[in-house]
């Protein structure tokens, strides 16, 4: 093996630079973990073209012999999320209904922007069908299994599933996601690898299938805080130094409503030992209260903003063809048709509210905490049941999607110990506070990490 399944994008690049290892190594690597039937590649990735993986990694290699390499991160291979746009392919967004569908004329902003940096674009990683729902199944496909418990066959978290086993497994050190309302998050926390969410409108969705304008947000998935910054500044655009860790004391702030009621023990007992190796780091913990948050469970009626979003989205395409929907999806979907447009009016006013509020009572500190995800990865026999599908789906997006409602950015850390069951810390700041954030997780993950 070339590199490790867990190395990072600078240990990589380091490597690349160095001459011991070449992208088209890489790549051969990568495609030979796709395959491999022990693993989830066949169900991680939707669509692999090997012959077009090789050319582009060539031409990073010969790029970099003539001194020509576009940036460090040149030859490094990375995953697509089905929804976004790759020229030439067609983006089904996990459907089979969309596979009718022309191919891309065009790659997306994010994925042109990956390529730009000399990324090698590997192939389509699976997903939730359109992307609506937190635990990662799709019957078209097949679901990706948690890299934990494979023998008791957990679910991925979704909906960027396929992503983040791609990312686990090693088939690549990073894969593009997207999160509405927890769709990078919640399989990064399921996966023990870092997945983060941007602030909703600080990269480009041009290109991006979409499920919700006012919550759809790009980030990548990673094995570590670094990685997702380096991803990040590409996708944003952003040029200069990337967020270092910051050194010192932090204020950090335990957001102590909605957010930590019905713990599973395991995540209990972790999220617990994370903030005694912080307090015993010299960071001060206190804690954050927003008991507006109640308030979700009523404001999420009939799926709330992005259910109505989607639905506007969908229903002309639900009446010609909902026998192509995997019926869960559209299940959920239709709920949206039942928001009047007044009731779709208040949501976005207390929402606009709720923003505010938070923005206010998280200034004063650092990073806000909370565990990812209150449970470890169900597994698959537990959703059989439609009702206990829609309780696990709502369990598994209800941390993350606050702050989503919340127009915040924010990120999942691994913080279980080695062999133990996967459970994630979510730190999260107001909007805009991105480069901080990521500073700021990189300053806490040594300590967070076993």
């Amino acid at each position: 093996m070339t590199h490790s399944r867990h190395a990072t994008l600078a240990q990589i690049a380091r490597s690349l630079a160095d001459g011991k290892v070449t992208a088209r190594q890489l790549a051969e690597e990568s495609l030979a973990r796709i395959a491999d039937p022990k693993g989830e590649g066949a169900r991680a990735f939707i669509h692999v073209d090997a012959a077009k993986v090789m050319h582009a990694a060539d031409e990073q290699d010969a790029l970099r012999r003539a001194g020509r390499a576009p940036s460090p991160l040149a030859g490094i291979p990375f995953g697509v999320k089905d929804l976004f746009d790759v020229a030439g392919e067609v983006t089904a967004a996990g459907s089979k209904l969309l596979a009718r569908a022309k191919p891309a004329a065009a790659d997306s902003d994010a994925v042109a922007a990956l390529k730009r940096a000399g990324m090698v674009a590997l192939g389509r990683t699976n997903m939730t069908e359109f992307a609506y729902s937190g635990v990662g199944l799709n019957p078209h496909h097949g679901t990706p299994l948690s890299v934990y418990g494979r023998t008791e066959r957990r679910i991925p978290g979704g909906s960027s599933s396929g992503s983040a086993v791609a990312v686990a497994e090693g088939m690549c050190p990073v894969a593009l996601g997207t999160d509405t309302g927890g769709s990078c998050r919640i399989p990064a926390a399921f996966n023990g690898i870092v997945g983060y969410k941007p602030s909703a409108q600080r990269v480009s969705r041009r290109g991006v299938y979409p499920l919700s304008g006012s919550f759809d947000s790009v980030g990548p998935i990673a094995n570590s805080v670094a990685c997702c910054a380096t991803i990040d500044a590409l996708l944003a655009e952003q040029t200069g130094p990337l967020p270092q860790a910051k050194s010192g004391a932090l204020r950090l702030a335990v957001l102590a409503d909605h957010v930590l009621e019905g713990l599973d023990h395991h995540v209990a007992r972790d999220f617990d030992a994370v903030l005694a190796r912080l307090r015993k780091a010299g960071h001060s913990i206190s804690e954050l209260r927003m008991p507006e948050l109640a308030e979700l469970p009523s404001l999420l009626a009939n799926g709330g903003i992005v259910a109505a979003e989607a639905w506007v989205h969908h229903a002309p395409i639900v009446a010609a063809h909902e026998a192509d929907y995997d019926p869960r999806v559209v299940g959920r979907i239709r709920f949206g048709g039942k928001i009047t447009m007044e009731e779709l009016e208040h949501l976005r006013l207390r929402r606009r509210a709720l923003v505010q509020r938070f923005a206010a009572v998280a200034a004063d500190h650092d990073a806000v905490l909370c565990p990812t995800v209150p449970v470890i990865p169900p597994r698959l026999d537990e959703l059989d049941a439609e009702a206990d599908y829609r309780r696990i789906n709502g369990l598994c997006l209800r941390n993350t999607y606050v702050f989503n409602f919340l127009d915040a950015c924010a990120i999942s850390l691994p913080m279980h110990p080695q062999g133990e069951p996967p459970t994630g810390l979510m730190l999260a700041l107001p909007n805009g506070a991105d480069r901080s954030l990521l500073a700021i997780a990189q300053g806490i993950e040594s300590a967070v990490s076993d």
